[in-house]
């Protein structure tokens, strides 16, 4: 018997009766009511675990080998600031190491640091669960070609596995949105700028006022092991584990764009400005510039609770960004592409 033909959205579709067969499977299928015709259209996913393995890796050796617009543009008007003989020294060296690192595309510091993914999805994107795969088999690749340096240790053996990756690392961070788009961020994080991370319970009563003195207090005590001039995160409220994970998130907010709260953003500039006082300098060495920026996130906290994390980044402030389209196109969002 000959299959029927329907018209839907301009499209011609070929009714198929009874139980789906094998030459439907995989398939985009529509019913109609009221006879129960199936119709189907053949829907080839765009987005394929090699596609974004491949995508992947361009954004490490990116992140490792070329910084982001905001964070060279940070470093050139800390250069011209700067006051410090010693300091401006230290900062010109880091310029001209940004730039051949750049040139050469080899890694700007030889800790290329622990791999971190975000990962924003939209809820209708499609392929979702290729990424965590993808993602381990392009960290494991990067390192071989970029390459990176393996930083991946298990902390009772004191084994390094050698490819970057183990028990939950690469770590990715799920983050579900509205639509059909995905961006993918990836996040080299530095030891030395990870080993100052601090988080501390304050008292509530003191507020904003005890934040200051805590977020001050972190970065005199960290000192130049952070490798400054240091991009500053800070997370407060929610819990403890909440404030590291958004101070550990503002890291991730380009420096030239301040918290849309204008009262944060006033905080912010205003902690920047102190910290900028307090003689630490470029590399610890002393002078005026000792951070390029300071980011804040919070959430809503319990009464009794008033958590605080503070985030180093150092000036190798490594991270990009790329963004997965539904036709399977990609648009990097943070550098041009290599």
């Amino acid at each position: 018997m000959k299959k029927p033909l329907f018209k839907l959205d301009e499209q011609v579709y070929e009714g198929v009766h009874g139980e789906l067969t094998e030459s439907i499977l995989n398939v985009k299928c529509i019913r109609l009511k009221p006879n129960n015709m199936l119709l189907t259209r053949e829907e080839k996913s765009v987005i394929t675990s090699e596609k974004i393995e491949d995508l992947a890796v361009k954004l490490l050796k990116l992140a490792v080998t070329e910084l982001p617009p905001d964070v060279k543009n940070a470093l050139k008007r800390a250069y011209e600031e700067e006051t410090s003989e010693a300091g401006k020294t230290q900062l010109q060296a880091i310029l001209e190491n940004v730039e051949y690192a750049e040139k050469t595309r080899t890694p700007m510091c030889q800790d290329t640091g622990t791999i971190i993914f975000y990962i924003k999805a939209g809820v209708n994107a499609k392929g979702l669960d290729l990424f965590e795969e993808a993602l381990r088999k392009a960290t494991q690749r990067a390192t071989r070609e970029v390459p990176l340096r393996p930083n991946a240790v298990n902390p009772f053996t004191q084994k390094n596995s050698g490819d970057n990756t183990g028990r939950f690392i690469p770590f990715i961070h799920w983050k579900l949105v509205p639509g059909e788009t995905i961006e993918l961020t990836v996040f080299p994080k530095g030891g030395g700028s990870e080993n100052v991370c601090t988080l501390g319970m304050l008292v509530p009563g003191e507020g904003v006022k005890g934040l200051k003195r805590f977020i001050v207090d972190a970065v005199v005590k960290a000192g130049s092991k952070p490798c400054p001039p240091n991009i500053i995160g800070v997370g407060v409220g929610g819990g403890a584990d909440i404030s590291m994970k958004l101070a550990k998130e503002a890291l991730l907010r380009p420096l030239d764009q301040p918290n849309p709260d204008p009262e944060i953003a006033k905080l912010e500039k205003e902690i920047y400005e102190a910290l900028n006082t307090i003689g630490i300098g470029p590399m610890g060495l002393g002078g005026k510039i000792t951070v390029l920026g300071v980011n804040i996130e919070y959430a809503h906290r319990h009464p009794a609770s008033y958590p605080a994390a503070v985030a180093f980044q150092c000036w190798a402030a490594r991270r990009a960004t790329a963004r997965i389209n539904p036709d399977g196109s990609v648009e990097f969002l943070t550098h041009k592409p290599i």
